[in-house]
């Protein structure tokens, strides 16, 4: 598949949704783990609009590319918004608390990489990726 470049503003989701569709059945994967990779992929690229963008008040792009070998689809998402350290294996503390009392936050990193079967993130120079990967069925 080639590259979907996208501008960083909320409105690019849809076109984001209709790429991973794309890429998760040319992967032929199925119902649920279609559905898992488009919430983990929308939560990243939520946050990096949202965060990493809008939030730090810069503007740019959102670039996905699409892997599918033998065994996995993998989905590269690289933008130029502001580094930052997720941190993905801990559930945010506080989700126990009334609703009224939870702070905003923490529940999209935790979400995206519970979604998938492997999550990584790196700065590399200016820049931030984020990598994705779902197993395929094996038949």
């Amino acid at each position: 598949m080639e590259p979907l470049i996208v501008a960083g503003i909320l409105e690019s989701l849809t076109s984001i949704t209709t790429y991973v569709t794309a890429a998760a059945t040319a992967a032929g994967l199925d119902e649920e783990t279609s559905y898992r990779l488009h919430l983990a992929v929308d939560e990243i690229a939520t946050n990096i609009i949202t965060h990493g963008y809008a939030g730090a008040g810069l503007t740019g792009l959102l670039e996905l590319r699409v892997a599918i070998d033998e065994s996995a689809l993998t989905i590269t998402i690289e933008d130029s918004g502001i580094a930052y350290t997720p941190s993905p294996h801990q559930l945010p503390d506080h989700l126990n608390l009334p609703l009224e009392q939870r702070r905003p936050g923490g529940l999209g990193i935790y979400l995206a990489t519970h979604n998938v079967d492997k999550f990584s993130y790196e700065r590399i120079g200016e820049r931030n990726r984020h990598t994705l990967i779902v197993n395929r069925q094996q038949t």
